[in-house]
This record gives structure tokens, C-alpha cells and sequence, in this order.
């Protein structure tokens, strides 16, 4: 069942409960990369987490630099570190790539272990210290088609797998979403969604109405996944974090959640490919 999240309905008492929930079993050993049984006890984390962040030239330089900045302060804030300490294991692998089109996506931070202040420090650092770039198109599918192989070959077995997807519309390039999103569900990896939301849908952008709904129905899948939707510039770094602290935490909200109908979805999965094709006819 999925999950929508209403920013600042979480609270952070929930998050930083006993992390009894750790939610879907350990992927199997038989893909990863070949260790030793000693080696894998110690490279033991509790969450590996994709973070597949949205470059396309939609998102304005400010909305990229906000961006960028709200994921580096989610990683340091004291919210996030005491989340991390009340895990099992106490520590995280993460990995952070950029996406536009179907054959556009850039590994910016390659696995790290985060399991305190001074790793969280370090990862933080390197996002922020990357240069800030823009590119054409938006293909969803294909930030999930590169994201899963990632896990494959992350040296850091976890109990669960995250790919966090955040962007300001729909897929329009590449394959379609959902087949994209069930493959990656039927490995057991866990789809959370960062819809951006905080201008007036253009045409000349292609944005839509409702990306929410779009994210909820067409982009995220797994036990337990959520959206948390942007529609306030001025809460966009907070949304960050109540995402980061959910994922890490293997919880979903408490408290004012409104699960998502397992139906029909509410908008038709292929409207941005729609969209382009009625714009530029290809």
C-alpha cells in the first residue's frame, strides 16, 4: 500500500521510535558482489538509499540550488543523526546521482556510509561542493532503470533498499514509468516520491496538474512507500528532511496519512509522453 504525506503532519517522535519496523527482509546475497562472511557482517547497514535527483531545465537555477541545499542539511540536522543512531546497525549507505533524459544521469556522490555527525559532515560536503547543471527532457523511467543496478553493485548489504525520487514533472522521455517502477518493486526495492510543486503549472515547461497524484499512482511502489509533495518554496528544505527521516527510519507517518486507493490511477501514467507528442509531434 502506498502512502501520502502531508508536510509537517510528521512528527518526529514517531520517526525516532524503536526502528522495530525495518520493513522488507535483506535482499538476497546471491546479488552482491562476492564477500567474505566476516566482511559482509561488518559492511552491514541498515538502509541503502538512492537519491535520484531531477536536473531537467524545468527546474530553475534557485529551485536546483535549494535542492541541492536541503539534502545536505537533511544529512547533518540533529533530526536526521538521531534517527540514523536508533537504527539496528546505526549507519546508512548512500548514493546520490543527477537525471534529466533517458541517457542523462550523473553519479555525484557514489556509495558513502553515513553513521554519524562526522561521514554525515563529509557527504554533505560533496553535494553541496558539485557544480549545479541543467539538461533537456524527463525521464523517470530511466532514473529508475539506472538506480537499480546501483544496488547491485553498493558494497554496503542493507536490510532495506530506497530509490528517493524527487522532480517537478512528468516522465516524458524513455520508456514508460510504470513498467520501470514494478521491476524495481519486484526486486524488492521501495520507490518514495518528492513531487515539486511550487510554481503554476506552464505549458511551455509541460508541467501538469496534480503531479501528486501523478507521483502517488504512476512512481512509487513498495511496502510502505510515500509521497511528500513541495507545494511551498519556503518548505522545500523541510520537506527533504521528513522524507529522509521517514526512509530512514522505515516508518511511514502516524498521524494524518491518507492511504492511496489500490485502483485505477487517478491520472493516465503516460501523460507527459502525451504531452510531448502533441507539442513537437515526436
Amino acid at each position: 500500500m502506498r502512502w501520502y504525506v502531508s508536510i509537517g503532519a510528521v512528527l518526529v517522535a514517531s520517526v525516532l521510535t524503536a526502528s522495530d519496523g525495518a520493513g522488507v527482509a535483506a535482499p538476497d546475497a546471491r546479488h552482491r558482489p562476492t564477500m567474505q562472511a566476516a566482511d559482509k557482517a561488518a559492511a552491514q547497514v541498515d538502509v541503502e538509499l538512492v537519491l535520484a535527483v531531477d536536473v531537467s531545465y524545468s527546474m530553475d537555477m534557485d529551485e536546483l540550488a535549494v535542492q541541492r541545499e536541503g539534502y545536505a542539511q537533511a544529512i547533518v540536522s540533529k533530526e536526521f543523526l538521531q534517527a540514523l543512531k536508533a537504527l539496528p546497525n546505526g549507519k546508512i549507505a548512500v548514493t546520490y546521482f543527477e537525471w534529466a533524459a533517458s541517457n542523462d544521469q550523473k553519479i555525484i556522490i557514489p556509495w558513502r556510509v553515513i553513521d554519524g555527525p562526522e561521514t554525515a559532515d563529509a557527504v554533505a560536503d560533496e553535494i553541496l561542493k558539485a557544480p549545479i547543471r541543467r539538461a533537456s527532457r524527463t525521464s523517470i523511467s530511466g532514473a529508475i532503470y539506472f538506480a537499480m543496478p546501483l544496488f547491485e553493485n553498493n558494497p554496503y548489504p542493507g536490510l532495506r533498499r530506497v530509490i528517493d525520487i524527487s522532480g517537478d514533472g512528468a516522465n516524458n522521455n524513455g520508456a514508460p514509468v510504470v513498467p520501470a517502477r514494478d521491476e524495481a518493486v519486484s526486486k524488492g526495492i521501495i520507490i518514495n516520491g518528492l513531487p515539486i510543486m511550487v510554481k503554476d503549472p506552464s505549458y511551455s515547461t509541460m508541467d501538469i496538474e496534480n503531479l501528486d497524484w501523478y507521483y502517488e499512482d504512476c512512481v512509487v511502489g513498495g511496502p510502505g512507500s510515500f509521497v511528500v509533495p513541495i507545494k511551498d518554496r519556503e518548505k522545500f528544505k523541510e520537506a527533504i528532511r521528513t522524507k529522509l527521516l521517514l526512509e530512514v527510519a522505515g516508518r511511514t507517518p502516524e498521524r494524518r496519512i491518507v492511504p492511496v486507493a489500490e485502483k485505477e490511477p487517478r491520472i493516465n501514467c503516460q501523460i507527459g509522453e502525451r504531452m510531448w507528442q502533441d507539442r513537437w509531434g515526436r
